[in-house]
């Protein structure tokens, strides 16, 4: 199982990966790691695929998945909770609860202090980053921003994420600095985004200076990763982080 482990200076208590397509039983459209329960693939590979990582990430307690929907509520993972919460992001404060998000071209991020004591992933899609997720779960974190670091895992690149006018509004409404992060697509009245950018921005704005990773394309890699703009019906990766006692 060949997966992406950040490259970031984290406290030796955090764990953190990012899977690829690599590995994995499932077959067609989902060939490889398919982790995503809700795009088609048959339950019991999606199944099989949880175990394997789980049994070769040394992951302790349960996975928790979320129900992911676009929004900006925070989990905060416990062995108490058993169900698939309605959330695009989880946190945690405890050994061996492991925040999970899922992403197919969406921009996973993942969280954690300088003193390993908190962590956190969030699902940011466009709509997620606009709206916040990335300030709810540090949020939710607590502590002082300044203290955190934060991996952005793959996504897709700039080149290939064309978007609506609507969505460049949407963005400089909130921040006059998110134009640098949009240029003209060829196709007329489209633009291409840099979500690694308008992350980057809403980190800074939120007092994270400490910000890794962004250096991959989900769309342009596809022995490597799933793309739902590149492939629609497609697998889902996972991007995790849990600390260890």
């Amino acid at each position: 199982m060949n997966w992406i482990e950040p490259d970031w200076p984290a406290p030796a208590r955090v764990r953190a990966l990012s899977t690829t397509r690599d590995g994995g039983v499932s077959e067609g459209v989902f060939r490889g790691l398919n982790l995503g329960a809700h795009v088609g693939d048959e339950a019991s590979r999606v199944k099989a695929n949880r175990a394997l990582l789980q049994q070769a990430a040394g992951i302790p307690g349960r996975l928790n998945w979320l129900n992911q929907v676009h929004g900006t509520a925070v989990h905060p993972v416990s062995n108490e909770y058993d169900g698939v919460p309605e959330a695009d992001a989880a946190c945690a404060q405890e050994a061996g609860l492991a925040c999970i998000v899922m992403t197919a071209d969406c921009l996973p991020v993942l969280f954690c202090d300088r003193a390993g004591t908190r962590v956190a992933a969030a699902h940011a899609g466009w709509r997620g980053l606009q709206a916040g997720v990335l300030e709810a779960s540090l949020a939710a974190m607590g502590g002082d921003p300044a203290d955190m670091l934060a991996w952005l895992g793959p996504a897709i690149g700039p080149e290939a994420f064309e978007v609506g006018g609507e969505v460049r509004d949407a963005f400089m409404a909130e921040q006059a600095e998110a134009a640098a992060a949009f240029k003209p697509s060829p196709n007329e009245g489209k633009w291409l985004a840099d979500i690694y950018r308008l992350a980057r921005l809403r980190l800074a704005r939120a007092g994270v200076s400490a910000v890794y990773g962004g250096e991959h394309c989900t769309h342009s890699d596809g022995e490597r990763f799933y793309s739902y703009r590149r492939d629609g019906q497609t697998g889902r990766m996972a991007s995790l982080i849990w600390l260890v006692e």
